[in-house]
């Protein structure tokens, strides 16, 4: 037991030095903003897909409508089952409860628009949140949604706008009921366009059917009834999980390094029949593959957390808290192959890619994909990475 103990510290300890020797700008590439795909296709099956063999570099140009006919036939997909709310108010100051503003503050209250975008509830109709502008947004601040049917009061103050707030409705009907009515999409900053009501189904999976994410698994995004249907005729499993994407998903890097970076928590759930799955498949030498780098991180996770527990099991199952940050030098204990949407420079998510596939194999890739004109990020174009 003393040697084993041993040798997970060396492997930890070599994975912390090669993360600490990589700077941000080895994460970088040049992408031209009319790359960045502003809306979905008609047809979600009609983006392109570039093969990434992850051994030798080789690419090959591909439709996702071949997808079905790249799977060897004996893959256990797993999928982010995780759907989208519309988590994006827009409001206006009320002042402080404990300081009655007067007529003049309150009208310059009421035409200071506050945005927040709702991260995470904390319990009950306690929620974290970005709010913007934040910095004159002190504890107590109250903020009206509406026509008033609905406030919500700073109660505390975090970094980088993230604030958390205590909602209530003022005519009795639940937050989530007002969330739905209120909220808007929350259309990834890249997106240069208002959402529109067509957002609301189309930057949804097919899967989509646990609520509470804050932005899409956008490599499920691609996929339709007829593509699944051919994924199971070639023999393939599906599984699924949930990952509540949130702001461990999407906060950018701040640091020079990537070992100054904290990623915040983002809740999961892998149902005992996933789990099983997952560990017939490996008992059967089958390949997993993760639609999804938040597929990824909820399966690392659970992994990480049963090599420290005395299960058998490939992964635990059940709840957990994701603040895996995954890295070039990370060991994965569960994946085999990786079908994941174009990230965005110097992120945690490319990051997390790099770490699967090797850094210049996958930044050759994406300087192939722009100069072959694919369309990038959450509405874009798809890589497979086996």
């Amino acid at each position: 037991m003393r040697h084993a103990a041993t040798a997970r510290i060396l492997l930890f300890s070599d994975f912390l030095l090669d993360s600490l020797l990589m700077r941000l700008e080895e994460l970088d590439y040049a992408l031209p903003p009319e790359r960045i795909a502003q809306r979905p296709l008609a047809d979600r099956s009609a983006s392109r897909l570039l093969l990434l063999e992850r051994g030798t570099g080789h690419l090959q140009d591909r439709s996702f409508r071949d997808f079905p006919d790249l799977l060897r036939g004996d893959e256990l997909l797993v999928v982010n089952n995780a759907r989208v709310f519309p988590a994006r108010l827009f409001g206006h100051r009320l002042g402080v409860y404990a300081q009655a503003p007067s007529k003049a503050t309150r009208r310059e209250h009421l035409r200071t628009r506050i945005e927040v975008l709702l991260v995470r509830q904390v319990a009950g109709d306690l929620w974290e949140a970005l709010v913007r502008p934040g910095q004159k947004m002190r504890t107590g601040e109250r903020v009206r949604f509406g026509e008033g049917e609905l406030e919500a009061e700073v109660v505390s103050r975090g970094e980088y706008g993230l604030r958390t707030l205590r909602f209530q409705s003022r005519d009795g009907r639940p937050l989530a009921e007002h969330v739905e009515r209120l909220g808007h999409v929350p259309l990834p900053p890249y997106i240069a366009r208002e959402d529109e009501a067509s957002d609301r189904e189309r930057y949804q999976t097919i899967f989509a059917t646990r609520t509470g994410a804050v932005a899409a698994p956008t490599a499920g995004l691609h996929f339709t009834p007829e593509i699944l249907e051919r994924v199971r005729a070639r023999g393939a499993e599906i599984c699924e999980l949930t990952l509540y994407v949130g702001l461990g998903t999407f906060q950018p890097i701040r640091g020079e390094t990537l070992e100054e970076h904290t990623m915040h928590a983002e809740a999961y759930e892998i149902p005992e029949e996933t789990a099983a799955r997952l560990q017939a498949a490996r008992a059967a030498k089958r390949p997993i593959l993760a639609v999804g780098t938040t597929a990824v991180r909820a399966l690392e996770d659970a992994a990480l957390r049963a090599a420290q527990s005395s299960t058998e099991m490939l992964v635990c199952s059940g709840a957990g808290e994701a603040r895996l940050f995954i890295t070039p030098g990370f060991q994965f204990r569960v994946v085999d192959a990786l079908l994941t949407n174009f990230h965005l420079p110097r992120s945690t998510l490319l990051a997390l890619v790099c770490a699967f596939a090797g850094r210049e194999h996958v930044l050759a890739a994406y300087r192939h994909a722009v100069a072959a004109g694919y369309r990038f990020y959450s509405y874009g174009d798809c890589m497979l990475i086996r």
